[in-house]
C-alpha cells in the first residue's frame, strides 16, 4: 500500500494512477482520496498522472492525535510532493483542501506547482457565526457526530437537479467515508476551517487558477467562497455550476472532468 512518511512521523496513504504531468487532489473535510476516484481515472486515461492522498486522521492514513492545523496539513502536502519528487504540478483542492493548497503555496512557494484549481472550496473563509460554530463543535464532541451527518447530508449532496439524481449507492458510500474519519480529526479540522481567513494570502498566488463552484453550495456559499476567491486571485477563471452542490464532484461529475481537462490542456 503506497504511503509517504511526514516530517513528524505520520504515514499518509495515497493513490497514484497513470503517467504524465502530475495532478494532485486534496479532498474535503471528513472525506478521503476515494472521493476523487472518477477524476483520477478520467485524467489517468487522458495522459496525466493523477494522485490523491488521505489527510491525516482520514481514510487509510494514520490517526496521530495531532497536527490538524493548516500549517501542519500544508507540511503534509509538501511531504507528498517532495517524496514523489513532483514538478509542474496542478493542485486541485475541494472544500477544506483548498485551504491546504493555499497555505502550502504561501509557506513553500510554487517551484513545484504550475496551476491550481479550487473546487467547492471553503477559501477564503466561511465567516461562521461564533455561537453557531461553538454549538456545532459541542455537538460533535458530545457524541452527536452521526446525528449531525444525518441532519446535514441531504443539504451537502444538494436538493435540486442534477444533485437529486446522484445514485443512493454513491451517497451511501460517501457517508460511509464520512463515518470512518477520526472524531478528533473531524472536530479539530472543523475548528481550523471555521477560524481560517485566507483572504490575505490569495493575492500573492501568481499562478493560473480555476475556481469551480456551485450556486447551490450549502456548506461553502458561492458568494462568500467561490466569488470571493475569484476576486482575490490575480489570475483566476470562475466557473459557476447551476444547481451545483458542495458535493460537486458527484452532482456534476462529467462536467467537472471536462473542465479540469480543459484547464490542464491550457498548460
Amino acid at each position: 500500500m503506497p504511503r509517504v512518511r511526514t516530517g513528524d512521523g505520520v504515514e499518509l496513504f495515497y493513490r497514484d494512477w497513470g503517467t504524465g504531468r502530475p495532478v494532485v487532489f486534496l479532498h474535503g473535510l471528513l472525506m478521503s482520496s476515494a472521493a476523487w476516484q472518477p477524476q483520477l481515472l478520467h485524467l489517468a486515461e487522458h495522459g496525466y498522472r493523477a494522485i490523491a492522498y488521505d489527510r491525516r486522521g482520514h481514510g487509510r492514513s494514520d490517526d496521530p492525535g495531532r497536527g490538524y492545523d493548516y500549517d501542519t496539513l500544508a507540511a503534509d502536502l509538501a511531504a507528498i510532493l517532495d517524496a514523489l519528487d513532483l514538478a509542474g504540478v496542478t493542485l486541485v483542492g475541494h472544500s477544506m483542501g483548498g485551504g491546504e493548497l493555499v497555505r502550502y503555496l504561501t509557506r513553500y512557494g510554487h517551484d513545484r506547482v504550475s496551476q491550481i484549481a479550487l473546487v467547492g472550496s471553503t477559501v477564503p473563509g466561511l465567516a461562521v457565526d461564533t455561537h453557531a460554530a461553538a454549538a456545532l463543535l459541542a455537538q460533535l464532541r458530545g457524541g452527536g457526530y452521526g446525528q449531525w451527518l444525518a441532519d446535514n447530508a441531504a443539504a451537502s449532496f444538494g436538493l435540486k437537479p442534477p444533485a437529486t439524481s446522484i445514485p443512493q449507492t454513491e451517497k451511501d458510500r460517501t457517508i460511509r467515508d464520512w463515518m470512518t474519519v477520526s472524531l478528533q480529526a473531524a472536530v479539530e479540522c472543523q475548528q481550523a476551517t471555521f477560524a481560517a481567513d485566507f483572504a490575505p494570502e490569495l493575492p500573492a498566488l501568481q499562478l493560473p487558477a480555476s475556481v469551480i463552484h456551485g450556486d447551490d453550495d450549502a456548506v461553502a456559499p458561492l458568494e462568500r467562497c467561490g466569488l470571493r476567491s475569484a476576486e482575490l486571485l490575480p489570475d483566476a477563471r470562475l466557473r459557476v455550476y447551476r444547481n451545483g452542490s458542495h458535493m460537486i464532484h458527484l452532482s456534476h461529475c462529467q462536467q467537472l472532468n471536462r473542465d479540469l481537462s480543459e484547464f490542464l490542456d491550457e498548460q
